[in-house]
């Protein structure tokens, strides 16, 4: 006959190890109800230590980008130390969980219910036996995917530690009938663009309109001070929400590859040659956390991809937090 697990033991098993409730539970059911051997049950699957170092900070890290197909993705995952992330085998993790999110895509609990390779864990238990075998929190910051039915994706590491690790990850999704090879080249080009100047839409029709209004009511007030007409201020806020526009929005960026050319004027040469439409579906940028530690984000993430109507997704598209 099971054993009865009381509540009562389950908070008191939480209270000493700092082990999840459902880990609880299911040692002390393992273990009869015996408080002690339960403790050790924990103890030997890695979660009542993993559970202390849960709430230290995990500032430093890696980002990893995979490209499989027409599809790519991108994950941050965060250590507590430099040393760590330098560390070879969660080098090897962090690229293994880019390559399993390329099927489960930005799915968050599916991408951390997915068996990870060669271990009979999950992501989410590997994560754990990773943080009692190095003895670090570490923590899955983020993810984010990307897919195209026709054209490539295009990526980019800067500061990479090794191939496809770095401190800054960027995906772009190019859809398009054109040669794989230019749109592969163009896509690379895009990438470092956006790594560069961190866009927040592709264009300015994919921003959210709430944001929109809320620079123009600002650049509204500040244009007032200055005393000058409503008609004549109003010209000054178009203006400004023009270099607004082409601070923020890719199409309208000027190309750090060339310092002349709009990226949209890039685009259209580009289509031009290949005499079929080129266009950027979406975008994936993500910059290693302490990045956000120092420079706190004021703007919207930036991971972008065209919204699609069966989905129901807003004018932005599909949201992340990425700094």
């Amino acid at each position: 006959m099971m054993t009865e697990i009381k509540a009562s033991q389950v908070k008191e098993l939480r209270d000493k190890t700092g082990a999840g409730m459902m880990d609880c539970k299911k040692a002390l059911t393992e273990t009869g109800g015996d408080a002690e051997e339960a403790v050790d049950w924990l103890r030997k699957k890695g979660l009542a230590a993993a559970a202390k170092r849960a709430g230290r900070a995990a500032s430093e890290g890696l980002v990893g980008i995979a490209v499989g197909g027409k599809a790519g993705a991108v994950v941050e995952i965060n250590a507590e130390t430099d040393f760590v992330a330098r560390n070879g085998d969660f080098q090897t993790f962090v690229k293994s969980v880019a390559e399993i999110a390329l099927d489960t895509g930005a799915d968050e609990q599916a991408l951390m219910s997915a068996p990870f390779p060669g271990s009979g864990r999950t992501v989410a238990e590997e994560l754990v036996h990773m943080i009692a075998t190095v003895g670090e929190n570490m923590t899955l910051r983020r993810v984010a995917a990307l897919t195209v039915e026709t054209g490539v994706i295009g990526s980019y590491m800067h500061n990479a530690l090794a191939p496809g690790l770095g401190k800054i990850g960027v995906l772009v999704a190019l859809e398009g009938d054109a040669a794989a090879a230019a749109l592969e080249g163009l896509g690379k080009s895009l990438a470092m663009h956006i790594a560069a100047s961190s866009p927040l839409a592709v264009s300015r029709d994919d921003l959210d309109p709430a944001s929109v209004q809320r620079e123009r009511a600002v650049l509204a007030g500040q244009a007032r001070q200055s005393g000058k007409p409503e008609e004549i201020v109003e010209k000054m806020v178009e203006g400004r929400l023009r270099k607004f526009y082409e601070e923020v929005c890719l199409v309208d960026q000027t190309y750090v590859i060339d310092g002349e050319s709009k990226v949209g004027q890039v685009l259209a040469a580009a289509a031009k040659e290949a005499g079929a439409a080129v266009t950027v579906k979406g975008f994936a940028r993500f910059a290693w956390a302490m990045e956000s530690t120092r420079n706190p984000p004021t703007s919207p993430p930036r991971w972008w991809r065209r919204p699609a109507p069966e989905l129901g997704l807003g004018p932005c598209g599909q949201h992340k937090q990425i700094t």
